[in-house]
């Protein structure tokens, strides 16, 4: 990367993020989707194992936008917001936002640089399947 230059997701990138969270959805013996999303909300990469829920699709989509559009994890949301009605009961009606877990912002030194979205376990299963693939993708920055 050169002087000044905003480090990017590339395609190997994306591919291994994707591989290394279908790797241990296997090892948990679940079926997810795992979407990846650049810094701008763009998809950049998508799997659906076989046997995922059509359901899935979407809201690993909608897990990656969150934790991409605001740069925290989606596991975090509830907890800010579950004495908040006015915020607990808004929010949820933004388009493509959720507070359910398993999207996780990408960061490469202080720069966000995209984000993970699983869907198909259950919310703990979900989250380490994208921390997996998170860990594997910076051990290689």
């Amino acid at each position: 990367m050169l002087p000044g230059q905003k480090p990017t997701l590339t395609q190997d990138m994306v591919m291994k993020l994707m591989e290394t969270s279908i790797q241990k959805a296997n090892e948990l013996n679940i079926a997810i989707s795992v979407a990846v999303m650049d810094d701008g909300g763009n998809l950049k990469g998508f799997l659906r194992m076989d046997d995922a829920s059509l359901m899935c699709m979407k809201i690993a989509q909608s897990k990656a936008y969150t934790a991409v559009g605001f740069g925290v994890p989606t596991s975090e949301w509830y907890p800010k917001i579950k004495d908040e009605p006015e915020l607990l009961h808004g929010l949820v009606h933004v388009h493509d936002m959720v507070i359910l877990s398993g999207g996780l912002p990408i960061y490469h030194d202080t720069h966000l640089i995209g984000s993970i979205g699983v869907s198909g376990g259950t919310g703990e299963q979900d989250i380490l399947c994208a921390q997996t693939a998170l860990n594997a993708f910076l051990v290689d920055l």
